[in-house]
């Protein structure tokens, strides 16, 4: 299996990522999630799922999702045997799991990415324990002005750091690999935001799971 080249953050972020390739599966995904599902695929030989990403920036404008799943959906319909949708509910108050029972697609179970990259069980575990708690994986960690500090307008007006974070205690990193340098980006994180820094190795967590038990789907009669 010829290894795909990693797209760049930067287009992740506001173009979303075409694989070019096909396949008899699609996986229609959240451009901050392009590297992980990339390198499974390359790992376990994957060659039969084929990947689209919509833009990553989707993650703080979550009224977007739906309509683009829709219309991508839509537009690959006939091209593939199945589509699934690299998706938690990332914010949508539960409309997206609707939009895509209604499409006759499925998604990834989970509130958001940071539930299921720790795995679902053991996040929802920590219940009232992190309230508090503000969480980057390595994509944020690599994109955190363009997702965190820019769209807040910290960039201009650091005075408002103390009203977006005053209430939280401390930055949780889950990274999806071992990596110093993103270690050190995410500790540089919680010092700008004032924050306690705690580090967790999650790898890919159910995702990886989920994407696993997709692979080995049968077409539908």
């Amino acid at each position: 299996m010829q290894q795909e080249k990693l797209p760049d953050d930067a287009s992740l972020t506001t173009k979303g990522y075409q694989s070019g390739e096909h396949g008899r599966i699609l996986l229609l995904a959240c451009g901050a999630l392009a590297r992980e599902i990339l390198d499974l695929k390359q790992r376990n030989g994957w060659d039969h799922m084929a990947l689209t990403c919509l833009p990553a920036i989707f993650h703080i404008q979550p009224d977007k999702i739906i309509p683009a799943v829709q219309e991508a959906v839509a537009k690959h319909r006939d091209d593939y045997d199945q589509i699934f949708v690299v998706y938690a509910d990332c914010g949508t108050g539960g409309l997206l799991q609707q939009a895509c029972e209604d499409l006759g697609v499925e998604m990834v179970k989970g509130p958001h990415c940071y539930s299921f990259f720790e795995g679902n069980q053991a996040f929802e575990a920590h219940g009232d324990e992190e309230t508090t708690a503000f969480y980057l994986t390595d994509f944020l960690a690599r994109q955190f002005d363009a997702f965190v500090w820019k769209p807040l307008g910290l960039d201009r007006h650091p005075e408002l750091l103390s009203m977006y974070f005053g209430n939280y205690t401390k930055l949780v990193y889950q990274a999806q690999i071992d990596d110093p340098d993103l270690t050190a980006r995410a500790r540089e994180c919680a010092e700008r935001m004032g924050l306690e820094f705690e580090r967790r190795l999650t790898g890919y967590g159910d995702l990886e799971t989920t994407l696993t038990d997709w692979a080995k789907r049968k077409p539908k009669a």
